[in-house]
């Protein structure tokens, strides 16, 4: 027996989704404004404080840096940002300043990372509080030199900046989730009307009595 292959006519497809054009930009709108309601109302801002370090190999400062010294630099940074995470480093950031969170909860909300991939050291941290972000990590810069130098043996690092606060929030991003929900909306839109076309399988006028039958049509009976 010959198995039929349906056809799938991608022109009609588009004829359907144009035809439905103002209800996919509807539900993409829906999805946006719930969305934007959730950010605003559901969800805690968060924002970010940061200061530089720079990182050196040596602990005497007025030794004349070389290549080879800056380079080795730039390989400690990874180093000293599992220092600067460890529970030496923050369980004194939170007995200095009485924070109410467990180490994991502020390690969590802190990142180290070079910038630009010099020997200049970023610490960021994120927090729902934009001034206490700040105050944690300028006791950071403080505690943690002379922790490195006393674990690491060979080395140091200073802040070179004061701290960054950010005024505004790291999280959520209200556009780009507006963007990303409405697109995602609008995409869902258009499958559920191509998957309810693919499966249409019934005879509804005289357009499906030739495609699914392949039979002519000789008249029309006129509504009364």
């Amino acid at each position: 027996m010959e198995m039929e292959e349906e056809v799938i006519d991608l022109s009609e497809l588009l004829r359907l989704l144009w035809s439905h054009v103002l209800q996919i930009v509807a539900v993409g709108l829906v999805a946006a404004v719930i969305s934007f309601l959730v950010c605003t109302f559901a969800l805690t801002p968060r924002y970010q404080a940061s200061v530089n370090m720079i990182v050196n190999t040596r602990q005497d400062n007025t030794t004349t840096m070389s290549t080879d010294n800056i380079t080795s630099a730039k390989n400690m940074i990874d180093t000293y940002a599992v220092i600067i995470k460890s529970n030496l480093v923050l369980n004194d950031v939170i007995q200095r300043m009485g924070l109410d969170m467990t180490y994991s909860q502020l390690a969590d909300s802190i990142t180290v990372g070079s910038v630009n991939s010099t020997q200049i050291m970023a610490i960021t941290v994120t927090n729902e509080n934009p001034g206490l972000a700040g105050k944690i990590a300028q006791t950071i810069a403080e505690v943690a030199p002379d922790v490195i130098v006393e674990k690491v043996e060979a080395g140091s690092c200073k802040a070179v900046s004061d701290v960054e606060i950010g005024t505004t929030p790291v999280y959520p991003q209200t556009k780009k989730t507006m963007l990303l929900c409405a697109l995602a909306g609008m995409v869902a839109a258009c499958a559920l009307l191509v998957v309810n076309h693919l499966l249409h399988n019934y005879i509804v006028d005289d357009e499906d009595v030739q495609k699914k039958l392949d039979l002519p049509v000789l008249g029309f009976i006129p509504e009364v």
